[in-house]
């Protein structure tokens, strides 16, 4: 059997219909996983309720060359105890990764492209992060990314299926969820922000950056084996992302120069600190060995994905 299709999972996702879009541009022969038929827009699909250790994946790969597995647990918005939170996110993030890996392996799929997060090595830094870095995962969604990891590397070690991981940062797009989402809002809504006098150093990717260097890692032989990690390559701070923001928004930034200890200290106070931390601290990233494997450089400045962002919305509105 020929073998010339490509898997993705969370093909209905945020990053996931980016990367479709992109792949079948280059002219790729797609498989999307999908919840909903309807979300596959009448392409070559298989159907999962979840995606856990309990899956059932028979017939998925069928001529299926590479995987991408996208789809993961990020947020859990039920109230549950931290071992409830915990086996929660190991249960899709780590357990239905690898009962994927193994079947795919089994059935001769010959490369798994696996998107964790920067979060494996940790939540802030004072030096760029680099892949050669010890993981310090600080939460329990980092934590299940590692642990997918490392039982994808056993699972290449045991198979001979080349894994490649990719650990991306904040990713920013038109109609990102989460963090970016929110941040964007805040920058058009032309409101006075306390965000004058923050000079800390943060690495983002833009969603274009993201499926150029996920489409480069899935077909580059230099790639497999690989744990790599992405960026625009330009690091700003959160004051001057804001004033990016507001910009391409069409706003003029109104940012108080507010002091961060003061900040920190209000944010303690107000059961905010998590929030005021990830405004405040840095997380920067060192790419240079991801290009030089690759071959590869961002094409998408940071000004310039950013103003998609705001063209994408403006236009569908």
């Amino acid at each position: 059997m020929v073998k010339n299709k490509y898997l993705i999972t969370g093909a209905n996702g945020f990053i996931g219909r980016a990367l479709t879009k992109k792949l079948i541009a280059d002219g790729l022969n797609l498989r999307l996983v999908v919840r909903n038929p309807q979300a596959s827009e009448g392409r070559d699909h298989f159907l999962v309720n979840s995606i856990d250790e309990n899956t059932n994946w028979s017939g998925a790969f069928e001529g299926v060359h590479s995987i991408v597995h996208i789809a993961g647990l990020a947020h859990v918005l039920s109230p549950c105890n931290g071992a409830e939170l915990k086996q929660t996110f190991e249960s899709v993030n780590t357990f239905g990764t690898l009962r994927l890996a193994r079947e795919a392996a089994l059935a001769g799929v010959k490369r798994c492209v696996f998107i964790s997060t920067i979060g494996v090595n940790g939540a802030s830094n004072e030096k760029p992060f680099t892949a050669k870095d010890i993981p310090a995962p600080v939460d329990f969604y980092a934590e299940s990314k590692l642990k997918a990891e490392l039982g994808l590397n056993e699972i290449a070690e045991q198979t001979g299926m080349e894994v490649v991981i990719i650990r991306p940062p904040m990713v920013y797009g038109a109609g990102a969820p989460g963090n970016f989402g929110r941040l964007a809002k805040l920058a058009q809504s032309g409101l006075p922000l306390p965000l004058g006098s923050i000079h800390n150093r943060r690495s983002f990717v833009g969603i274009d950056n993201l499926v150029d260097f996920i489409s480069t890692s899935l077909a580059h032989p230099n790639a497999a084996g690989k744990t790599l990690l992405v960026s625009d390559d330009c690091d700003v701070s959160t004051t001057d992302l804001f004033k990016v923001m507001a910009k391409a928004s069409g706003k003029r930034a109104l940012l108080i120069p507010v002091p961060v200890v003061l900040m920190r200290i209000l944010g303690k106070i107000l059961g905010q600190q998590n929030t005021i931390d990830r405004l405040c601290d840095s997380l920067s990233i060192d790419v240079s060995e991801s290009k030089t494997i690759l071959g590869w450089k961002p094409s998408v400045s940071l000004e310039e994905g950013v103003r998609r962002c705001y063209l994408a919305e403006s236009n569908s509105g």
